[in-house]
């Protein structure tokens, strides 16, 4: 079994909350004993869902399935803020939601659907001048990155539990959720933060057709 790892696999794992991308690959590289291994599209670490973990010969394939569409689903919660747009950092503003209405949100599903421009979080892993910028941020250092064009191709919610608002997404290659969250209440003008968020596929991929991480392990282990 060993060695169909170190041949080339493509794994579908469904990463646990708190570990990040990197973490999963680090576990699986000294677990498998495979030299060669890396992912197609990092997952933040309070993220969950679809990872895609390629070894051996595989890994030629992980930037192809980089720039593949993907889909999340998980929840915006309006009338607070954090600097790192989700729960990885404390509440830095809170307002009063109650005037926002059905229409007005709709309104912004609608602005934020289709082709738009996209500012990263700030506590994101783009570089800058070699250093990453959420480690620029966790330091209280200015960071300015650059808009970017991404493609929201179908933008759902659910507005019935607010000030939690379900959502489902279908999106282009390089389009953070954090900051379409972190728009969704700017434009409401009370502010929001993602507060879950589960990666559902990655092209044809999906997240029904991957294994615990533990489980991928247990198999491994008993197999070996």
């Amino acid at each position: 079994m060993q060695n169909t790892f170190e041949e080339g696999r493509l794994l579908l794992i469904n990463k646990p909350v708190d570990w990040t991308s990197f973490d999963v690959v680090k576990k699986l590289r000294y677990v498998l004993k495979v030299k060669k291994i890396g992912h197609a599209g990092t997952l933040d670490p309070l993220a969950t869902g679809l990872l895609i973990i390629g070894t051996g010969k595989f890994t030629k394939k992980l930037n192809e399935l980089q720039g593949l569409d993907k889909s999340y689903e998980g929840i915006i919660e309006i009338g607070k803020t954090t600097p790192s747009y989700d729960l990885e950092t404390e509440f830095d503003s809170e307002s009063d939601w109650s005037n926002v209405t059905a229409e007005m949100m709709e309104t912004v599903r609608e602005k934020l659907s289709g082709p738009i421009e996209q500012i990263p979080p700030a506590h994101s892993a783009i570089k800058i001048g070699g250093e990453r910028a959420y480690k620029k941020a966790r330091k209280n250092k200015e960071v300015k990155l650059e808009p970017r064009s991404v493609t929201i191709h179908n933008f759902e919610i659910d507005t019935s539990s607010l000030p939690d608002i379900k959502f489902r997404v279908e999106c282009s290659k390089g389009t953070y959720i954090r900051s379409l969250a972190h728009d969704f209440g700017r434009e409401l003008g009370v502010g929001g933060y993602l507060k879950k968020l589960v990666r559902t596929s990655v092209g044809d991929y999906q997240l029904s057709d991957a294994v615990d991480l533990d489980e991928l392990i247990r198999q491994h282990n008993e197999g070996s």
